[in-house]
């Protein structure tokens, strides 16, 4: 019997979200990201305690797809990045859907706003997909709202440095690792799982030297 989900390797893992057998790839790299695990899976808890070689190789890999897209970024710009994807993600378990295109629009008209303002011109550029319009106008109430609580046009600046790096990464402007393009969000969830708990909650926690 093939997977499932990939309709191409053999299924061995009795999958309890699922609730059919899946192979053990899909089990290793959809896990919690497109897979809603319950906590009582006991190949979830047994990565959990021993990551496999192919889920640290995957890690590593994401991670380095992000750094490319992002370039050098201060402790607060990556806090700055992990409180933007932590809205992403909200805004997207409200049902709405978003793919890459989406993100990167979003965070291109934002950047450019942000930029232009920190030059003394009011500009409000917009996204051009009605989701990514929606995604833009949220995401610029919830930074203005951060901007007022962590240093005004100091942290627009920061955050604009983000914005654009998120605009790379989202549209694929960096080279592929492995196999071929990576979907930015879904690389984005996988490294979110892993990130601490406490790394994506807002507001005061970001400090600007």
């Amino acid at each position: 019997m093939s997977c499932p989900l990939c309709r191409a390797r053999k299924a061995k893992r009795t999958c309890p979200a699922v609730g059919q057998q899946i192979c053990t790839v899909c089990c290793g790299t959809k896990r919690l990201v497109e897979i809603a695990c319950p906590p009582t899976c006991i190949y979830l808890t047994t990565a959990q305690r021993h990551p496999a070689a192919m889920v640290k190789r995957q890690q590593e890999a994401d991670v380095t797809v992000l750094l490319a897209a992002l370039g050098r970024l201060s402790e607060p710009q990556l806090q700055i990045f992990f409180v933007i994807h932590a809205f992403i993600s909200r805004f997207t378990l409200e049902g709405r859907q978003l793919t890459d295109a989406d993100v990167a629009e979003a965070a291109g008209a934002l950047a450019t706003s942000f930029e232009t303002a920190n030059r003394g011109v009011l500009y409000e550029a917009q996204a051009t997909s009605p989701a990514g319009e929606a995604l833009r106008r949220e995401l610029k109430g919830h930074l203005a709202q951060l901007a007022g609580e962590a240093g005004g046009s100091r942290f627009e600046r920061e955050v604009s440095v983000v914005l654009r790096g998120i605009e790379r990464g989202a549209s694929h402007r960096t080279p592929a690792i492995g196999d071929g393009p990576v979907d930015y969000l879904t690389l984005v969830a996988r490294i979110l799982h892993e990130r601490p708990p406490d790394a994506t909650q807002a507001g005061s926690r970001i400090i600007l030297p």
